[in-house]
């Protein structure tokens, strides 16, 4: 790889070489899986000549019954995204006054609870795990505390067993958000059989998609049920309401994108294992910098490969690494930035959260993925990788000409 040129001070323009960027497409975190394009082409048709396409089609039921078994859980309720699906579980659980929650994690998670009127407490986290740190956990519970919901960031369980201890002994509840973790799994159990209940989302984005979707699993017989009432207007029988609902069902062509990503699952996981394990071997003994590690004797998905940035030891910012990368067409993103508590409306509610919030405020300000998906070569990897480290070793020259 060439030594960096042509510096500039002006952001929007900084490019490490000379002429085009490194890669002539931009690549992208979150870029769609698609799994055997003649096979989903053949369910739309299917649903197409059936003109059932939503309403509890029969994809939808295959897909929840195929999402169940793979998990080995009693229920699995297909919604149509996983911040709905997160609303219905947090509302079917009776969560009301406060619930405790990360700040480090997508912003659904707090707009999910309140949006329902609850009030998101935000709960700093361990700085190995990037998980809800357990040993701040309990000094945050009041009166007003009526349940936890545990975050399994990057598809690495939570500390699972510590937080159902709390929540058994407090009298909480406890339910997960396992946007990241769908086909991981936990002391030989799968995700989506913690807590009372797991929320999925299957996105775009993530790296087992339904166009657009999301889902609830749970052994709770009594908790499914109402679950599925209010996912359907609260819809007993033809014209029979018995329950408060909302239009929460997922469509038949999204169930249809799902079942094809489910034929394509371990194909996708192997694709994106090989382009993890590229990247760390490419990253590492790099000063200064971390990727976070995916333990390989556990079921993992790999889709997120994540680097912490320290700018005391390397010399470089992790934004500025983030823009040197999208000069080269390289879409890094910075997760979950700035924190959910220095977003509206959480920043104007409690404006010194930050002080509770140390590790939060520290990791948010050094973390970037990296683009990861199976349309990702390995010479593709390589090539990100050689850059990243080619200009953490050059940080403070790199830094001194980007002014």
């Amino acid at each position: 790889m060439p030594s960096p040129v042509n510096v500039k001070s002006d952001p929007s323009e900084l490019a490490l070489f000379g002429g085009a960027p490194l890669f002539s497409e931009p690549i992208h975190v979150g870029r769609p899986n698609i799994g055997d394009r003649s096979q989903l082409l053949a369910r739309i048709n299917a649903l197409l000549d059936r003109r059932w396409l939503s309403n509890k089609g029969p994809f939808v039921q295959e897909f929840e019954l195929r999402v169940a078994d793979l998990l080995g859980v009693r229920h699995c309720i297909a919604i149509t995204n996983g911040t709905l699906a997160l609303e219905i579980a947090i509302r079917a659980l009776g969560l009301t006054g406060e619930v405790l929650v990360p700040s480090f994690t997508f912003i659904a998670t707090a707009h999910a609870l309140q949006w329902q009127g609850t009030t998101p407490v935000f709960c700093d986290i361990d700085s190995r795990t990037h998980a809800l740190d357990v040993n701040r956990l309990e000094q945050m519970i009041t009166p007003r505390t009526t349940g936890i919901i545990g975050v399994h960031v990057w598809g690495e369980p939570c500390a699972i067993e510590e937080l159902t201890e709390i929540a058994r002994r407090r009298n909480l509840k406890l339910m997960f958000d396992a946007s990241h973790a769908f086909g991981c799994s936990h002391t030989g159990q799968m995700i989506g059989n913690f807590g009372i209940a797991e929320v999925f989302s299957f996105h775009a984005t993530k790296y087992f998609n339904t166009f657009e979707g999301g889902a609830i699993t749970t052994n709770d017989d009594a908790l499914a049920a109402k679950i599925r009432l209010m996912k359907n207007f609260g819809f007993a029988g033809y014209d029979n309401v018995i329950y408060i609902g909302t239009n929460g069902k997922m469509s038949e062509v999204a169930a249809a994108m799902g079942l094809t990503g489910l034929e394509s699952l371990e194909q996708f996981i192997a694709a994106i294992r090989l382009n993890y394990v590229r990247y760390r071997k490419c990253l590492e003994d790099i000063t200064g910098l971390r990727v976070f590690p995916v333990r390989e004797d556990v079921k993992r998905n790999y889709q997120y490969v994540v680097v912490e940035i320290d700018e005391e030891r390397t010399g470089i910012s992790r934004d500025l690494l983030v823009r040197l990368l999208h000069a080269e067409n390289i879409l890094a993103r910075r997760y979950f930035y700035p924190g959910c508590h220095r977003m509206e409306p959480y920043r104007s509610y409690f404006p010194n959260a930050g002080l509770l919030l140390p590790e939060t405020e520290a990791l948010c300000n050094r973390v970037i993925v990296l683009p990861n998906d199976t349309t990702l070569k390995i010479e593709q990897v390589e090539m990100i990788g050689s850059l990243i480290r080619m200009v953490v070793e050059n940080g403070p020259t790199i830094t001194q000409r980007a002014g």
